[in-house]
């Protein structure tokens, strides 16, 4: 039987594992999606940063998070500032706020070329997925499992995926280039 639906489930996770990996990626605005990752050491476990405080954003550049417990302050601080944020927290006691300075044009036309970077490494996972789904029908047809005729409508319906799924990652890739170089 032929089976593309795993393929195709593949392409479509790389195409969100990019789209969160761009979530992170800041623009000058204060976006709690780049918190996502971070973890805060939460009585001796590693600990999601949204499961120990409430995290708001108050002002257009303005993070403000908001600990359940005060005294994991400290914690958060430290590990806001050892992640690749580049930002300084600011705490008053109670609240930690986080200050999106605006972006300098060289930070944004490096900004600009990462994200052109992961664009291309999504794009040569899809066809890493392209060249697996190939093999494993071609390896159905010569156990003739498959005939030839069904292997060359698999192999045009995996084309058509591959280049649905590489135009969904140019056009992700433009929209976030274009609100990284908005100034």
């Amino acid at each position: 039987m032929i089976e593309i639906k795993q393929y195709e489930e593949k392409m479509k996770k790389s195409i969100d594992s990019l789209l969160e990996e761009f979530d992170a990626i800041r623009a000058g605005r204060a976006n709690p999606h780049i918190l996502d990752k971070l973890k805060v050491d939460y009585y001796g476990s590693p600990t999601g940063l949204q499961q120990v405080a409430n995290i708001s954003v108050p002002e257009a550049k303005v993070i403000q998070i908001q600990p359940w417990e005060s005294n994991l302050i400290k914690e958060i601080e430290k590990a806001i500032l050892v992640s690749d944020l580049g930002l300084t927290p600011n705490n008053d006691g109670k609240v930690i706020r986080l200050i999106f300075p605006d972006l300098t044009e060289a930070r944004r036309k490096e900004l600009a070329k990462d994200i052109k970077k992961k664009g291309d490494n999504a794009k040569v996972a899809i066809r890493n997925i392209r060249r697996d789904a190939n093999d494993a029908f071609k390896k159905q047809s010569k156990a003739n499992e498959i005939s030839e005729d069904d292997l060359k409508i698999v192999e045009d319906k995996i084309q058509k995926l591959t280049d649905k799924y590489v135009t969904e990652i140019d056009r992700a890739v433009d929209d976030k280039t274009r609100e990284i170089l908005t100034v």
